[in-house]
């Protein structure tokens, strides 16, 4: 048989997003049983939660790989190109080894239901792990955690960053709701940490920790993060280790929160094993050089400077508030244009409630998916919060040219509402802002 070209590979792993969502793990397991179980020929991380999942993993990923261990980084959803879904040391996997990959999992799909676009990514990323030979893997859940494709690995620990309704469809409409599903991830005997507030989404937490005989910890009761008085540095209150002079890989004073997850999930996983391999040993040297090679794009993201342009997913109610926050202690009077488009399943009303008051104008558009809200909707409902101009460009790389030609040096661009609004003018700027060329 004829091997599959990258983009033939692509266009089929694509399609299976028709077969929707299925929370069940048995298609998974027997996927992976058909692999040989790849994902335990390695040590995890796994990590669910409502925002700060990409970011916390990328923090311990990146810790992990300094300290000097072969480490994996299993996140989604990817924002330009499906590899970013799945590095090794920071490394994209790459184009021949996604297809071969991908036909290799497929040759196991040999189940009563066929697997979903997400069961197979997760299939692909373990058993592109397992080739490699990483000593860690970092695993973010999709959505959810009980029956998450991704909930078929023994972690080493756990985190649980922060909750807020989404998916309800899915996950249930309550924060009690909400923490049952994600707590889901929850196994015996296997610490975790959490940044969950809600009492409701704790209780439920507690509950489940308790079954489990797992130690749970939480932020701010357990360990914390606070900023420095006077300066842009922070300090990590954590389970045994004090750590000050640390720098922020990501702008945003929420990341102080997903950075503390992690420095208490590293705490956990060196702590069990000091003395077992040198490598293993937590010092403030490892955490700040660590931190300082980590990357997640698209969040509070500058990819240009005059205008300021900002890429930032906020694709829930949450990230908008968060975003919203941010722009109103940063734009110091600058003239704002929001270059917005959010999915028709989020409460889009809400959201621009936090981001909307801010521009001096905003810039309708719509990203490339069935799922996007239309943008008549939108608008009609950004103009009952501003009495400055609102309007709809389409296509998300026009709209993004637009704000861009029509701002001027000192003004600020954001552009957000959804991962996919800000993947397809990430991709812009990839391709075609290579510092050199500009947009005027």
């Amino acid at each position: 048989m004829t091997k599959l070209s990258y983009q033939e590979c692509l266009k089929t792993i694509y399609k299976l997003g028709r077969f929707g969502i299925k929370l069940e793990l048995d298609t998974i397991q027997d996927i992976l049983q058909s692999l040989g179980n790849p994902c335990q020929g390695f040590k995890t991380v796994h990590i669910a939660g409502t925002n700060g999942k990409g970011s916390t993993a990328t923090y311990i990923a990146a810790i992990l790989q300094q300290a000097g261990f072969k480490t994996g980084l299993y996140t989604s959803p990817h924002l330009v190109k499906f590899n970013e879904r799945i590095t090794v040391n920071g490394t994209q996997i790459s184009d021949d080894q996604v297809v071969d990959t991908y036909e290799a999992v497929r040759a196991a799909d040999t189940g009563k239901r066929r697997a979903t676009y997400f069961e197979i990514a997760t299939a692909m990323g373990f058993y592109h792990f397992a080739k490699e030979a990483v000593d860690w893997a970092v695993v973010e859940t999709g959505m959810g955690g009980r029956f998450d494709a991704t909930n078929v690995i023994r972690p080493e620990t756990c985190v649980i960053t922060n909750l807020s309704i989404e998916h309800t469809d899915h996950l249930g409409k309550t924060i009690k709701a909400l923490a049952w599903e994600k707590g889901g991830i929850i196994k015996p005997g296997v610490p975790v940490v959490t940044a969950v507030s809600q009492p409701t989404g704790r209780r439920v937490l507690q509950d489940i920790a308790a079954k489990e005989s797992a130690p749970l910890l939480f932020y701010k009761t357990d360990f914390s993060m606070r900023k420095a008085r006077g300066r842009e540095t922070y300090a990590y209150k954590g389970l045994n280790h004090h750590f000050d002079g640390l720098v922020k890989p990501l702008p945003g004073d929420h990341q102080k929160e997903n950075l503390s997850l992690a420095l208490a999930a590293c705490e956990l996983i060196f702590k069990t094993r000091k003395g077992t391999d040198p490598r293993y040993a937590f010092t403030k040297t490892l955490v700040r050089e660590g931190l300082s090679k980590a990357r997640w794009p698209g969040r509070l993201e500058h990819v240009m400077a005059h205008p300021l342009v900002i890429l930032d997913g906020a694709h829930n109610l949450h990230a908008a508030k968060v975003l919203g926050e941010y722009l109103s202690s940063f734009l110091k009077g600058r003239h704002l244009t929001l270059v917005l488009g959010i999915l028709s399943d989020k409460p889009y009303e809400k959201m621009l409630e936090y981001l909307v008051p801010l521009a001096g104008r905003v810039i309708i558009t719509k990203a490339k998916i069935d799922r996007s809200l239309d943008p008549s909707t939108l608008k009609k409902a950004a103009e009952r919060l501003t009495q400055n101009p609102v309007t709809i460009i389409e296509d998300v790389k026009d709209a993004v040219t637009h704000a861009v030609q029509t701002s001027d040096s000192h003004d600020v661009v954001c552009i957000a509402g959804s991962l996919y609004v800000v993947g397809e003018a990430k991709e812009k700027f990839d391709n075609t802002l290579d510092q050199s060329v500009k947009f005027h």
